[in-house]
């Protein structure tokens, strides 16, 4: 089986040597995604709710780029910059996501690229 490489430009472009996602058979594996704004670049003004929302957006682009939705995501890898900031990030989740809800994980990071306060990858199986 090949892998596919998913790209789509209403997500941020990479800022590394990566893809957005990568299709292997039925299974998407999205690289992580911080809070930048698509069309610049740039990483959003804007608290953890803020942020929180820019990086499901994103993601969202990016399923919808693999013929997909955020329904179809099976497990969610959040990094977070401050703890702290773990109800508030719940709260946004709970915005994009319905039961049964994916899988998860959520781990408190030094820092992150762009000194982004958070950070999301993803595993979506398309049906």
């Amino acid at each position: 089986m090949s892998r596919s490489i998913i790209a789509t430009a209403q997500a941020p472009s990479a800022i590394g040597p990566y893809s957005q996602a990568v299709r292997h058979g039925s299974t998407v594996y999205f690289s992580g995604q911080i809070p930048l704004d698509p069309m610049t670049g740039v990483l959003i003004d804007g608290d953890i709710t803020a942020q929180t929302r820019r990086v499901f957006d994103n993601l969202d682009a990016v399923a919808r780029a693999a013929g997909g939705t955020l329904a179809q995501i099976v497990r969610v890898g959040i990094y977070v910059t401050d703890l702290v900031n773990f109800a508030a990030v719940n709260a946004v989740m709970a915005e994009y996501f319905q039961q049964p809800y994916p899988a998860r994980s959520t781990i408190e990071v030094s820092g992150l690229p762009k000194a982004a306060q958070v950070e999301v990858d993803a595993v979506m199986v398309l049906d």
